[in-house]
């Protein structure tokens, strides 16, 4: 999948762009981004990881003060109870609700870090 992602990367002209890492069970392995990040796409790949709330710690503590996330999951994959609390695992880590985008055939919502939480 990775390869496959830098592929359409090179094709598109921005190689340099995305940064993707293959994660284990424990760890993202992005230490070495701590307080660099602007933006995340976590896309069909937070119901992987065993705990939501360890996932997003880490990805907090790789992001810029106010970085956004963008969470979305497959409907048909995860159900709307599985994606809320996801949603309740990102605002218990120090992200808040930004909006609701529309992802196609997907649940969705942006999250950014230090922000309020708003109900939706």
């Amino acid at each position: 999948m990775l390869e496959r992602l830098k592929r359409r990367a090179a094709k598109a002209g921005l190689l340099n762009r995305p940064d993707a890492r293959l994660a284990s069970p424990d760890s993202m392995a992005h230490t070495d981004l701590a307080g660099s990040v602007d933006f995340t796409l976590a896309f069909a790949v937070v119901d992987e990881f065993p705990d939501a709330r360890e996932f997003f710690r880490q990805i907090g503590a790789a992001s810029k003060s106010r970085a956004s996330l963008l969470l979305a999951e497959p409907r048909g994959h995860v159900e709307s109870t599985k994606f809320e609390s996801e949603l309740d695992a990102a605002c218990e880590s120090g992200f808040g609700l930004h909006s609701r985008p529309s992802v196609p055939r997907s649940f969705s919502a942006r999250v950014s870090e230090s922000e309020q939480l708003v109900l939706i």
